[in-house]
């Protein structure tokens, strides 16, 4: 098994991306209220700020922003799968997850494009603006884009992370 490494920076932002076992399940979004509920508790138990977040039916993708001195984003996923768990009654969450270190305001903005672009990506819905389990609505509302266009994302093709597109027309929000 290879050796993970995390990087620990206090107050970092961070993007994830966090897969359910089984490939093709529909229990994230059949289960949306219950995985509101977990993410509700956990911040409020170990806060962090969800910057982005889109669930699609068998993994999510984020981006945290953890309080000034806070490193463990680990004991936080933790925290949440077993709070989601424990309400549905049985385990489905894989036992590793990716995460990657933003570093600069650009690679923010290039995770927060990829995380809301997703369900397009997967071919769930042709415009960001169809997918119900995004931040991408409120997104859009606090920063003002139109949907003309804007709900659009950029050319995909093949697009995993690390975060290979971004949008000229979001505002990309301080680190």
């Amino acid at each position: 098994m290879p050796n993970y490494r995390r990087m620990w920076v206090p107050g970092g932002t961070f993007a994830f991306t966090v897969c359910l076992k089984a490939r093709g399940d529909r229990t994230l979004v059949e289960h949306i209220g219950a995985l509101r509920h977990a993410w509700r508790e956990t911040e409020l138990a170990r806060p962090f700020e969800t910057l982005a977040v889109c669930v699609l039916p068998d993994h999510l993708h984020a981006v945290w922003k953890l309080p000034e001195g806070a490193a463990d984003y680990p004991g936080r996923w933790r925290s949440l799968k077993r709070r989601f768990t424990n309400a549905i009654g049985h385990a489905v969450w894989q036992k590793r997850y990716w995460e990657h270190t933003v570093r600069d305001q650009n690679e923010l903005g290039d995770c927060i494009d990829y995380v809301h672009g997703n369900p397009v990506k997967h071919g769930l819905v042709a415009e960001r603006d169809g997918w119900p389990y995004s931040s991408w609505h409120r997104f859009r509302r606090e920063n003002g884009l139109q949907v003309d266009g804007a709900s659009r994302p950029s050319s995909i093709s093949g697009c995993r992370p690390p975060y290979a597109f971004r949008s000229a027309r979001v505002h990309r929000p301080a680190l």
